[in-house]
């Protein structure tokens, strides 16, 4: 399925943000900013998984 449709890839990224963040989450002061930064990050992925779909 990926193959024939590689714009679906964008919507890993959101998730591989919310992932990577887990261990830091006791280290790293800026840990509220790195979850709004992925917060925001969704929709523009989702965004451009949508766009490569609809061609």
């Amino acid at each position: 399925m990926i193959r024939r449709r590689p714009h679906l890839l964008w919507l890993i990224l959101p998730y591989l943000l919310f992932v990577a963040a887990l261990p830091f989450v006791n280290r790293v002061p800026l840990f509220v900013l790195w979850m709004l930064g992925a917060t925001l990050v969704t929709p523009a992925a989702v965004a451009l998984a949508r766009r490569g779909d609809r061609s």
